[in-house]
């Protein structure tokens, strides 16, 4: 089973949101990494067939996506980042009206349903109109009616997007669980979200593959090394100024920084060990956490 993307281009006029990319994707969690406006959701409105490509081909097992139509469509599961629901629906409604939509059985669905409501973790709140639910919870029946076809590529773009640390939290270990015999893609510009459960994560940047690996091989790759420094607090503007700063914490008698630089910035600066957080931070120029979920 591969999903594969050969020279993949989109152009709207003048401008090219996805830029001849070449991926490949078998089994488990992959994981989409780059700020907004990196050009992660068009990829994903092509990999559904929903934006035709400009240039290139997408794949499944050696055929044309486009070709397969509803056959390919059949083994597709997709949480788009804004997706429609009724509001006045309850959960189980909803899911039932999907699925009808989907071409599955009354009495297939009725149990695929259930099954999914308590595999979500939706149980107590099946009766609940959509209206009610939190965005965590709307995430979670997002996720069941992306599953409802049993899909082989399950594919989420920004799927923890307004949730609180606790909600994305139970999101990753759901979606963790969900990858066992398929495939996930999972687009973000949230580091956490990828950086424990995909087994390979794709950076990318204007449209373009800059770099890909595991969290380990992303670390790696990076040419500067991260440091720990204690500086005045006069000092810190003129820090934030010459060098790639990933973190502030203010102290007493000024702030303590941790510093990505090739070189000890300081005498006294200590070598740390860096993380994704820094991998995002060496090249996009920006954080990537949870605290910026919301940018």
């Amino acid at each position: 089973m591969e999903l594969k993307t050969i020279n993949l281009t989109k152009q709207f006029g003048n401008f090219t949101a996805v830029d001849h990319l070449n991926l490949s994707m078998t089994g488990g969690v992959y994981g989409l990494l780059g700020i907004n406006g990196a050009g992660k959701t068009t990829l994903m409105r092509m990999l559904c067939t929903l934006l035709s490509p400009t240039k290139g081909t997408i794949t499944f097992n050696g055929e044309d996506i486009f070709r397969m139509g509803a056959d390919y469509r059949k083994i597709l599961g997709y949480l788009p980042q804004d997706f429609g629901f009724y509001p006045e629906f309850t959960v189980k409604e909803y899911l039932l009206y999907i699925a009808s939509l989907k071409g599955i059985r009354p009495a297939v669905a009725k149990k695929r349903v259930k099954d999914l409501i308590d595999g979500v973790g939706l149980a107590k709140n099946a009766d609940k109109k959509m209206k009610k639910l939190s965005g965590g919870m709307k995430r979670r029946a997002g996720i069941a009616q992306a599953m409802l076809n049993d899909p082989k590529i399950l594919i989420l773009d920004e799927p923890t997007a307004g949730l609180d640390p606790n909600e994305r939290i139970r999101f990753r270990n759901l979606i963790s669980e969900l990858s066992e015999n398929r495939m996930v893609l999972l687009s973000t510009h949230i580091v956490s979200d990828v950086e424990y459960i995909a087994g390979k994560i794709w950076l990318m940047k204007d449209g373009k593959l800059l770099h890909q690996g595991t969290s380990q091989e992303l670390i790696a790759s990076m040419g500067d090394r991260v440091w720990k420094c204690f500086v005045s607090r006069e000092q810190v503007p003129e820090m934030l100024k010459t060098c790639r700063v990933a973190n502030i914490k203010a102290e007493a008698r000024g702030a303590e920084l941790r510093v990505i630089a090739r070189e000890q910035p300081f005498p006294d600066a200590v070598e740390e060990e860096a993380g994704l957080e820094d991998v995002f931070l060496y090249y996009f120029g920006e954080r990537g956490g949870e605290e910026n979920a919301a940018l």
